[in-house]
């Protein structure tokens, strides 16, 4: 083995004994929330410590479940998150065409504009959010209310914005050329050389539509169109709290992003990175 192979095995080492240590901290809260969705109430609160799994977990979820219909908001939340994602990722995506690759008047000023909206707080604009859709178009408790209001999102078109303008101009130029229109050019041209992007961009916006809180409790208070959440934090009354169910239902929720994040991550660093190579 050469000095400079040597000298590689041990940089690797070192780089695992220090990001071990991270992992494992990172990973031990994730760790008691599964441990905990499977005791009850009163071992959670146990002056003992406990780091193995008991055997409650199906007596928190049948509480869960007869507390909040808690399978019924997971199932809203997985249609909401989903037709949120692709909605607003082809939104995105036509807006972030349309800014890296037309010239118009005021293009600037738009990208300004959508600058701006990325440094304003959420809560600035929520209450005239919800007295527009709520008294004024009367959509409280609906689908509409929970994917429309939130679908523009500033930084998914500076994202998409991005991946665009680093395409070859001339690819388009030639496409233009054989007469291809501009939609089938979009389509068929653009979208699939941006597909890295597009999956980053999809598992960004899903998981913040899955982990919305805040809206979702404001504009739905009826059970069919309460979403995961928003079901899990009804569990916290002013006499009790279900903190079994509350852990259980945080595993169930926690659980499938994280699947779905191990198995996309190569399309999610590839996304991301993309803009760094030119």
């Amino acid at each position: 083995m050469t000095s400079k192979s040597q000298s590689l095995l041990w940089r690797k080492i070192a780089l695992h004994l220090v990001l071990t240590p991270l992992a494992i901290i990172w990973l031990f809260p994730l760790w008691m929330m599964m441990v905990f969705s499977t005791m009850p109430d009163f071992g959670i609160f146990s002056p003992e410590i406990i780091l193995w799994p008991s055997t409650n977990f199906v007596a928190n979820f049948a509480n869960l479940q007869a507390d909040t219909d808690f399978v019924g908001a997971m199932i809203t939340s997985v249609c909401v998150a989903t037709i949120y994602t692709v909605l607003s990722v082809l939104l995105t995506s036509m807006a972030g065409w349309a800014l890296a690759r037309y010239r118009f008047f005021g293009r600037s000023a738009i990208l300004a504009i959508i600058l701006g909206t990325i440094t304003l707080p959420f809560a600035v604009v929520v209450i005239p959010q919800f007295i527009m859709v709520a008294r004024e178009f009367r959509l409280a408790n609906t689908w509409v209310a929970l994917i429309v209001p939130p679908l523009f999102n500033s930084l998914g078109v500076l994202f998409m914005r991005q991946a665009f303008s680093m395409m070859p101009g001339e690819l388009f130029d030639a496409a233009r050329v054989e007469g291809v229109k501009e939609w089938q050019i979009f389509l068929r041209v653009a979208l699939p050389l941006a597909r890295p992007t597009m999956a980053a961009l999809a598992i960004i916006l899903f998981l913040q539509s899955w982990n919305n809180y805040l809206w979702p409790l404001l504009i739905s208070s009826k059970p069919g169109t309460m979403t995961a959440p928003v079901a899990l934090g009804t569990l916290i009354g002013l006499t009790k709290v279900s903190w079994g169910g509350i852990m259980a239902g945080a595993m169930l929720l926690t659980a499938p992003i994280l699947v779905v994040f191990v198995f996309l991550q190569r399309h999610f660093i590839a996304g991301i990175s993309a803009g760094a190579v030119k």
